[in-house]
């Protein structure tokens, strides 16, 4: 079986700086602090890999990559006392795209992965700042859609905008 998914931080590291071509730059580069003991939240990457066994399956993930990732997704919440959809508590992930070699603005991010309409209530329970929860779900919002379905920034702005003006908020 590959290995397509590595962990790291809070006792549970995996990988090292040397294997960057594997890792991408910031998954070799968070394996290594985590190594060295430096204060890593925990998490898991993605190898590089899995984007040539992608294409060469006609689009289509390894079949044992799912598994993997929701064992190391499973590290995370058991670390943390959190759980990634949980109702109470919730866990929320950052996603980070990355390469073998660092590429200036090539670098994708969506926030706040795991928040629905359900658990951002949760959100707002847990911190209790409801405007907080609801911003950090219209960031995750506009996040994946610019990442992840292409719609473009300026098309959120604008909705924004015209809701801010027909209700007065600021």
């Amino acid at each position: 079986m590959t290995k397509w998914v590595y962990s790291f931080g809070a006792g549970h590291n995996e990988g090292r700086a040397d294997m960057r071509n594997l890792l991408g730059g910031k998954g070799a580069n968070l394996a290594e602090m985590a190594l060295i003991g430096l204060p890593v939240p925990p998490g898991f990457t993605i190898t590089t890999e899995v984007c040539t066994a992608f294409h060469e399956r006609g689009k289509n993930y390894p079949d044992d990559l799912m598994g993997q990732v929701k064992d190391a997704l499973a590290l995370v919440e058991q670390t943390v006392g959190l759980t990634f959809g949980a109702h109470q508590r919730p866990l929320l992930v950052s996603v980070r795209s990355g390469a073998r070699v660092s590429m200036p603005g090539m670098m994708d991010t969506v926030l706040n992965l795991g928040l629905n309409d359900i658990v951002v209530e949760a959100l707002a329970s847990e911190a209790g700042d409801e405007r907080f929860a609801w911003d950090s779900y219209r960031r995750f919002i506009q996040m994946y859609g610019s990442v992840v379905l292409g719609v473009a920034h300026h098309e959120f702005e604008e909705v924004i905008e015209q809701t801010k003006l027909e209700t007065g908020v600021i």
